[in-house]
């Protein structure tokens, strides 16, 4: 019986052929046949390892009938599509070739290798450097790939031989966003790797996102102590004090790198969450760096760095819980925490170091919103202004609406999490199409927060989209999620990162930038934080 996978991927193998085709190009033989046209040998390249799956085994691939001529109904070969394939202009050659078969029979079923990068959290863990032409290929990819499918979801098979259903239309991103756990729960070893409140297992990566009863008691503390929904924080007057006093590694020299911004905001993040004390421990630094490395494997085997490490990461925090001020988000936590400490209460040691690793995040939104504001002066000048003018603001003090405009579309061009991975706990249908349960359902964030299909000006700084009405609801932009995924210390992350460029701005001017960003043509689709160095002048 043929499956919807291999009826999905016989269909993409066919019209990638036809579009080689159409463009000119080369096609490699997938069974041995001679090219179906003169063009040009390609260079030979490495011989590639079969793939594997994660037991080791050589993914089933069904090669399928011979390809029809273009054109030719397959009404059998689509598994995600209910309406006939309109024929498009040829796409341009580097997507073409980015997609055209790899040499090997079994590399062939990887179709859409151009989704490689775009899809780098869907593969092996590790740490990946977005570059921007991959990135790019990946737009375009997933662009040609929803001109053939009319915006229905589509199966795409990684190079690490995993299928997933690909979300490409805004409505089927609002039922993602709206589906209970118990439809679609989050994928634990890619989402919650490094962040999880649970000791980890055998496996290291931990169990994972809390469900269930524990799930909603977090979700309980969460909205208690971070304050969701709020624009100022309860506690924001001793918040914003630690980040003003915090700011001065930031303009203590003429330049501004990731160095001194991850070390500033590393300070005010222990004092925010633990108190003032644990700003000058470095070793707790050290070891919640360790933690964040979810790749690096230490000596001595990686099971036992990583319950070492999370052990002496676990009672220094408690240690700092017990005497933790009622200012503090740990403070807080404590107040709220179940005394009596029984099954499935939350424990706020577990909470505090959630809250830490999260705000790790701070840094390099704070460094590209810098950036950005460098190269378009006239919102440099009206932020600046806004800083000044809040320091007189009294209660108001914290709301900063023009710095969370400019941090929101910081977030909307560069995306801490830039793909959304889910998987189904029960047999799901989209479209017609009925999929099994554990099926992996990809939610590519950052390719609908800039498809310039969709969304107006999508590769241009412009901080004021954010200050219409319902644009926080805008279901295409999602830089905290929707529904009931959405991150809780949303506005509290907004107001420190935006109460950061506030000191920054107020007695400092961003003359010089790198990279230099063009004002007006389109900004780059990624900004690698460690590249970006600001020079500083005095106002």
């Amino acid at each position: 019986m043929r499956t919807v996978q291999g009826a999905a991927l016989d269909g993409l193998r066919a019209r990638v052929r036809a579009l080689a085709e159409r463009t000119g190009l080369p096609v490699r033989s997938t069974r041995g046949e001679p090219r179906t046209h003169g063009a040009p040998a390609v260079p030979p390249r490495p011989a590639e390892r079969p793939l594997r799956t994660s037991r080791g085994r050589a993914p089933l691939a069904d090669t399928g009938p011979a390809e029809p001529p273009p054109g030719t109904d397959t009404p059998a070969r689509r598994a995600s599509v209910s309406t006939p394939l309109r024929r498009q202009p040829a796409a341009p050659a580097r997507t073409a070739a980015l997609m055209a078969p790899a040499v090997s029979p079994t590399a062939a079923t990887t179709v859409f290798a151009a989704l490689g990068a775009l899809l780098s959290g869907t593969g092996r863990p590790r740490t990946i450097r977005r570059r921007s032409d991959e990135v790019s290929a990946s737009a375009a990819a997933l662009r040609a790939l929803r001109a053939r499918h009319g915006d229905a979801p589509a199966l795409v098979r990684t190079r690490s031989g995993k299928t997933l259903l690909v979300l490409l239309d805004p409505r089927d991103l609002r039922r993602f966003y709206a589906e209970p756990v118990t439809v679609l729960a989050a994928d634990p070893p890619l989402k919650c790797r490094g962040l999880s409140t649970h000791e980890p297992g055998p496996d290291v990566d931990g169990t994972g996102c809390a469900r269930g009863e524990q799930r909603a008691e977090r979700r309980r503390m969460s909205a208690d102590v971070l304050a969701p929904g709020q624009p100022v924080h309860p506690a924001a007057g001793q918040i914003l004090t630690v980040v003003s006093e915090e700011a001065r590694h930031l303009t203590a020299a003429g330049t501004l790198e990731l160095a001194r911004a991850r070390h500033a905001a590393s300070r005010a993040a222990r004092r925010i969450v633990l108190g003032g004390p644990a700003a000058e421990d470095d070793e707790l630094a050290g070891w919640l760096t360790q933690l964040r490395a979810e790749d690096k494997r230490l000596r001595g085997g990686p099971r036992r760095a990583a319950r070492s490490v999370h052990d002496k990461t676990r009672a220094r925090i408690r240690e700092y819980v017990r005497s933790a001020g009622e200012d503090t988000l740990a403070g807080r936590a404590a107040n709220l925490a179940d005394p009596a400490g029984t099954d499935g209460a939350v424990d706020p040691v577990d909470e505090a170091r959630l809250w830490l690793l999260a705000m790790d995040a701070v840094p390099d939104t704070l460094l590209r919103t810098l950036l950005l504001l460098g190269a378009h002066p006239c919102e440099q000048d009206a932020a600046a202004a806004e800083a000044a003018a809040e320091v007189a603001a009294g209660p108001a003090r914290g709301e900063l609406p023009r710095l969370r405009a400019c941090v929101r579309e910081s977030l909307r061009l560069y995306p801490v999490v830039p793909d959304l991975v889910r998987v189904t706990r029960a047999e799901t249908e989209w479209r017609g199409v009925r999929h099994p349960a554990g099926t992996s359902v990809l939610l590519p964030a950052a390719f609908h927060q800039r498809d310039p299909e969709r969304v107006p000006a999508a590769h241009v700084f412009v901080p004021g989209r954010w200050k219409n009405p319902g644009a926080d609801q805008d279901i295409r932009m999602a830089p905290f999620s929707h529904g009931g995924g959405r991150c809780p210390g949303d506005q509290l992350g907004l107001m420190i990162t935006a109460a950061f460029c506030a000191e920054v701005l107020r007695g400092h001017r961003i003359t010089g930038t790198r990279p230099v960003l063009d004002p007006v043509g389109p900004l780059p689709v990624t900004l690698d934080p460690h590249g970006v160095r600001l020079t500083l002048t005095r106002r």
